[in-house]
Order: structure tokens, then sequence, then C-alpha cells
């Protein structure tokens, strides 16, 4: 029995009885079971929310008329830790690209519920999610060491940094299940 097996025997039973239909997509990364799309709410431990301007994940402070403007993150549980995430409804998704000496995160339009585990190419797309009380950080799968951040100062891109403890970046998020 493998890791993904395990996963899909403890996860069996969830949800029964409960009408999901709005909160989940049906996708295949898991292996043989289907699983399920969860949308998250996610922000910093300075109260900073994603949200996109010009194609862009940025955190920022939005106040009044500009709530709206949230970006639910999109989970889809590989692994116990491991994780992919999107947004607009598992049509973007994030990945660490790594080129030359540079690492960074983009949005791609990819289909969550096209990834799989078990494919190299997508190894990129791969979180692995970190809960320290009630905090969670995010690590790159592709990129070891590298972790989702946001600026200090607020309406500046969601990145990744390789010096989480430096305190120059956040990478420190409060990730809640959205009802």
């Amino acid at each position: 029995m493998d890791l993904a097996d395990l996963y899909e025997e403890g996860s069996e039973g969830e949800g029964e009885g409960e009408d999901n239909a709005d909160k989940e997509t049906v996708s295949h990364p898991c292996g043989k079971r289907p699983c399920k799309m969860q949308a998250f709410r996610i922000w910093d431990i300075n109260q900073k929310t994603f949200y996109l301007r010009n194609n862009q994940l940025v955190a920022g402070y939005l106040q009044g008329p500009n709530v709206y403007l949230e970006e639910k993150i999109d989970v889809v549980h590989i692994e116990p830790h491991s994780l992919f995430l999107g947004i607009h409804g598992g049509k973007m998704c994030l990945s660490c690209v790594k080129t030359g000496d540079e690492t960074r995160l983009q949005l791609e339009a990819v289909d969550i519920t096209d990834l799989s585990k078990n494919k190299k190419q997508d190894e990129r797309f791969t979180f692995i999610r970190s809960d320290s009380g009630p905090t969670t950080s995010f690590e790159s799968a592709a990129c070891r060491g590298w972790f989702l951040c946001t600026a200090m100062d607020a309406d500046q891109p969601v990145s990744l940094t390789n010096t989480p403890n430096k305190g120059i970046m956040v990478t420190k998020f409060y990730f809640q299940e959205d009802e």
C-alpha cells in the first residue's frame, strides 16, 4: 500500500450526507478515487488578503466596496500535506518555476482537476502545507526551500522566498475553508 492508497482510505466517507455540489469538482489527481476541490480563504499574519491585479496575484488590505476582490484559493489535496493551489474555480494554478538562477511564482492557465501527482511535469504546481499552531506555510515541492510569501508592504505581488526566517517576507498564513 502506498501513500496515495493510505490517503484515499483515510478520506472515505468524508462529506457523506452533505450537499457540497457547489464546493467540489470531480478530479483524479489522487489516483483511482476522485478528489474534491475545496475553496479556502487565505490571508497573511499582517491581515493582507490575496486579490488579482493585472493578472497578477497580489496581497493587500481590502476594505469597503473592494472586499469582493478577494481571491479564494482552490485546493485539491493529493497527499495528506501536499496540494495543488489555484484561483478562479481552479482554472488558474499557482506554480513554482525555476529559470537559471531565478525561482518565481507564476499563475498558469491550467485546470486544477487536470493535474496529477503522478506526472513529473505537474510537480511545479505542488505545494507542501505545514501547519504551526493557527498558521500555515506553503513550500514548493519542485523547488524545495522556496516558500509562498507576501511582501511587508501592501499591494505587492505574492511570490516565493528561500529565506523564510529573515523577516523580510511574510511566509505565515491563515488558511480557512470557505463556508
